[in-house]
């Protein structure tokens, strides 16, 4: 049991104040899906995020500063277990900003929808006659409000998103967020993952230096497809939480809380996805 105060309790991840610098952060293995909590777990979930987001922070630190520090969990609760170890981290306390950055690769998902509709995602004009899961010929920057637990994040445009937090970090973080999607790109298709989208979080340190934060190109932050499966036309096989989507999308279900308990044989796949997509994008076997 953690004996820090509880100051956030996300849809994934739980944080705890250390001191006034620093937090812990916990990722559990609640699973959400359209921006609600679901009542069944996918075991060593938090870990596998856990575990990946750190091998991205490293591999991307050249790029942004980010919100992990060196101080090792034990550190802070000298009772903590192998398992809590594994999937906890000691961070930098942040200003959150009140906007998510995502960048597209692909048309899918909610940008699918749209442009169905409008011919654009996000207000961005898209060439037409585009097919569901095309590649497009650059990735697009599309950002999104925050939403608090239980509520739907909202697609909006990057004109909002300069009203919400200033142009210049507005600017900032649409290249540092392209720069980080190329970047892992490349990286995951080498290695046989498609990344069709991600989506990124930032902070603010004490003298206001942006700062990436919370997780990166996870399973649940990122549509992970299987290169050698891929096929535009279709929702591409994935190794992140698709699956899950997939399988709601097929209920009578208004995609409110709360949601719906997922089949043992759903949860028992969906942990294998994140399992495989951990050792392609790390070279590592899951232990």
């Amino acid at each position: 049991m953690i004996k820090l105060p509880l100051i956030h309790k996300g849809k994934v991840r739980d944080v705890y104040q250390i001191d006034k610098d620093t937090l812990l952060m916990v990722a559990s293995d609640r699973l959400s899906a359209f921006d609600v909590v679901l009542p069944d777990t996918i075991p060593k979930k938090g870990q596998i995020l856990t575990e990946i987001s750190n091998f991205w922070f490293d591999k991307s630190s050249t790029i942004i500063a980010n919100h992990l520090t060196s101080t090792p969990v034990q550190e802070v609760i000298s009772e903590a277990d192998e398992e809590l170890v594994k999937r906890a981290v000691v961070v930098q306390k942040l200003k959150t900003l009140p906007v998510e950055a995502i960048v597209r690769g692909y048309i899918i998902g909610s940008g699918w929808k749209d442009y169905q509709n409008t011919g654009e995602i996000c207000g961005i004009d898209l060439p037409k006659n585009l097919q569901q899961a095309e590649k497009l010929k650059q990735p697009i920057f599309t950002p999104s409000s925050k939403a608090d637990v239980g509520d739907h994040d909202e697609n909006i445009s990057f004109e909002q998103m300069v009203e919400k937090i200033g142009e210049d970090l507005a600017n900032q973080i649409k290249q540092v967020s392209l720069e980080l999607y190329c970047m892992a790109s490349i990286h995951a298709e080498q290695n046989g993952i498609i990344i069709a989208d991600t989506k990124f979080e930032f902070g603010l340190d004490a003298n206001n230096n942006l700062v990436l934060m919370d997780e990166i190109l996870s399973p649940d932050s990122s549509r992970f497809w299987n290169k050698d499966k891929y096929q535009v036309g279709t929702s591409p096989e994935s190794y992140d939480k698709q699956f899950i989507r997939d399988y709601l999308e097929t209920l009578d279900w208004d995609k409110k809380a709360p949601g719906p308990h997922i089949p043992n044989s759903i949860i028992k796949a969906t942990a294998e996805k994140y399992r495989e997509a951990y050792q392609l994008i790390t070279g590592e076997k899951f232990k």
